[in-house]
């Protein structure tokens, strides 16, 4: 493993990993594909391309490293409540397993705990587990519903993502303005009154 330690000016440290044998795979394939559309991979500026383009590629589907299950659990804790816990406005970054582009955006998770809740910033980390893999924004839901509804067993979970996709603003229809939202309820949430409570909420600005 290759080690990559960045330092801004606030003193916050930053360390990417590397597989050294998988970026050096990844980086000849990408010299060919540079080739094969016609650049000069000799060029200066293409010098470095395909190795950064193998290290962008292999953080961006670093989820497949991860186990959602276990980030959960490392953090669950029994408690006496049973209200709605929402953590809104999450950023979303995958790649459209279709075109290998871009689609981003923002997730909405609310659950109902049961006994057990969970803390805070493992809703967001399981997000990125399932996120930083080739996806479809549809599947990603599920995922996201289905791993927080096994691991905590809550009355119910709502997942709302909303993300706009490259493969439709660069390629194909080229709609700029065009966003997909979807959503997945499990449980209490299937009640139309308790999911428009946390459609209001979501759509709601109360910081």
């Amino acid at each position: 493993m290759l080690n990559e330690e960045f330092e801004n000016e606030d003193g916050y440290k930053k360390i990417d990993r590397y597989n050294l044998k998988l970026v050096d795979s990844i980086s000849t394939s990408y010299n060919n594909i540079i080739d094969k559309v016609g650049e000069n991979t000799k060029r200066e500026g293409l010098l470095q391309t395909p190795m950064r383009a193998a290290k962008a590629m292999q953080f961006l589907t670093h989820g497949y490293d991860l186990n959602p299950v276990d980030i959960l659990k490392s953090a669950m804790f029994k408690e006496d409540y049973s209200q709605m816990v929402i953590v809104k406005d999450i950023e979303v970054y995958s790649l459209c397993e279709h075109h290998i582009l871009p689609f981003f955006g923002k997730a909405h998770i609310a659950y109902i705990p049961n006994g057990y809740i969970v803390g805070l910033s493992k809703l967001p980390r399981v997000v990125d587990a399932f996120a930083r893999r080739l996806q479809v924004q549809e599947r990603l839901t599920n995922e996201i519903r289905d791993c927080i509804q096994d691991t905590l067993k809550p009355m119910g979970v709502a997942v709302v993502i909303e993300c706009s996709h490259l493969c439709m603003q660069m390629r194909g229809v080229q709609k700029q303005n065009s966003v997909t939202t979807t959503s997945a309820f499990t449980g209490e949430f299937l009640k139309d009154s308790t999911r428009k409570e946390f459609i209001s909420l979501i759509a709601s600005s109360l910081h």
